[in-house]
């Protein structure tokens, strides 16, 4: 793991993705947080929004 790919500061801003795996879509953030295993990519999306101080950038396939 690269210092790019580590958690963020408190005081920046929180970037969320979403990622399919498999049948699943997952939130991620880069902060470190990671949603739950979602069917719905639209229920995936809505975690990612909903993560306190997230900035969305989303995946094209979800």
């Amino acid at each position: 793991m690269t210092e790019q790919d580590g958690p963020v500061a408190p005081d920046q801003d929180h970037h969320t993705t979403t990622m399919e795996k498999g049948r699943f879509c997952v939130a991620h953030c880069t902060c470190g947080w990671r949603g739950p295993a979602r069917r719905a990519r639209s229920l995936a999306r809505a975690d990612a929004e909903a993560h306190p101080g997230a900035v969305t950038g989303g995946h094209p396939q979800c």
